[in-house]
């Protein structure tokens, strides 16, 4: 299916979108507990701090995020890797409200900002004919994480300090991204693509400067559908803890729903890939959200524990279609010319809805809301965005020259 180079980019962006999870809200809500026990605050408190920190990170995102544009990906890559192994170091040393906001900081933004958007960007920039297929490829790397790591550092936790646990991912990220980096991407440049004979008919579909999206009303339609997983889930993820206690599930429930929706994940990405190919992410971006709305019905009317199997199924087949749909959408639209520049902007936002979320999230559930009127809450915002998608679902084609 794939040719030599083409593989080789392929594994790049796989291992890339594995290790972006130490930066992702799943990843980190597994240690929302000890880090709340040890500096003794609240959730409400811990949400505040991760959304700020969050926002931050997005804003730096959307400058250093466009260098991709301009810099070899190799360079690139390594300065993310180096970034991401000294902010798990960093995160091992929390004690502080001061040192906690700086360390989730630099994780949000090495972690879930850095990596994802090096991985995605290359292989758009890379793929034309087969970029839906790459690109479910590629997010295995994270359903592949968000299917072992839940268990696995559960499991950890138990015969590890937190503390310790973050040193040993340093160590694993500073030795291993490195070596796989420059076996895979060293000799790739700007101008690297993907073997097809519609490269000339690529050629012709306009370049969209992101000056030129950002006044473009489509784009914000379209963005108002893509943010919906980001804060919703992220909220899930960050307060399970929350979730378990309020619905009375069982501790390790939520860790062991996270691998039905690991495998939705990564079958719904296998079949997106190639519906993609075959009919354009425009055309599916109407389906994205459906899932993630019957999830939140879900979670308002059910309590029994095989609920939360169902309920993070659900989001996961939405996670399965939103993170190729997510990259591929802005190449169909707008070109990959300058597409670092435009995923940049849009990861930024993603990052922001993921504080959005947070700070909701917790600021709902201090003041008294229970995790169904938050449900709710969720429903009426994907209904909506999904009604304006319909209104301009048939005005998503590309430009030609």
């Amino acid at each position: 299916m794939f040719k030599s180079l083409s593989l080789k980019v392929i594994v790049f962006g796989f291992i890339f979108t594995f290790f972006s999870s130490f930066g992702q809200s799943f990843f980190l809500g597994l240690f929302n507990s000890s880090i709340r026990d040890t500096l003794s605050i609240t959730q409400g408190q811990f949400g505040t701090i991760y959304s700020f920190a969050t926002l931050l990170s997005g804003f730096l995102l959307i400058w250093v995020g466009k260098k991709i544009d301009d810099i070899n990906i190799f360079k690139f890559a390594f300065f993310a890797t180096i970034l991401l192994s000294f902010s798990c170091f960093f995160f091992s040393k929390i004690s502080s409200i001061t040192f906690l906001f700086i360390a989730i900081f630099l994780m949000r933004f090495s972690g879930q900002g850095m990596m994802s958007h090096t991985a995605t960007t290359t292989i758009s920039r890379y793929f034309t004919k087969s970029r839906g297929k790459a690109l479910s490829v590629i997010w295995f790397g994270l359903s592949t994480a968000e299917f072992i790591l839940p268990i696995l550092i559960v499991y950890l936790l138990t015969i590890i300090s937190w503390q310790n646990l973050w040193i040993y991912i340093s160590i694993l990220v500073l030795i291993f991204l490195p070596i796989t980096s420059f076996i895979l991407v060293k000799n790739l440049n700007f101008d690297s693509r993907e073997e097809t004979n519609q490269q000339v008919f690529n050629k012709k579909i306009r370049q969209w400067k992101r000056i030129e999206v950002l006044k473009d009303y489509r784009f914000y339609i379209v963005c108002l559908n893509m943010l919906a997983m980001p804060w919703i889930v992220t909220g899930v993820f960050v307060y399970q803890s929350f979730i378990l206690d309020s619905k009375g599930w069982g501790a390790y429930v939520i860790a062991q729903s996270f691998m039905v929706y690991s495998i939705l994940s990564v079958l719904t990405l296998l079949i997106a890939g190639f519906l993609i190919d075959k009919f354009t992410s425009r055309k599916l971006l109407i389906f994205m959200n459906i899932p993630l709305l019957i999830s939140t019905v879900v979670l308002m009317y059910f309590d029994i524990s095989y609920s939360a199997f169902i309920f993070l199924g659900l989001i996961g087949i939405s996670n399965g279609l939103a993170n190729v749909l997510g990259s591929s959408t802005w190449a169909e639209i707008y070109g990959v010319r300058y597409i670092g520049s435009i995923k940049a902007l849009t990861t930024a936002l993603m990052v922001f809805s993921t504080a959005f979320g947070t700070a909701l999230f917790g600021i709902l559930i201090d003041i008294g809301f229970s995790i169904e009127q938050i449900a709710l809450i969720s429903f009426i915002y994907i209904a909506l965005s999904a009604v304006l998608l319909l209104f301009v679902k048939n005005k998503l084609n590309p430009e030609y020259l």
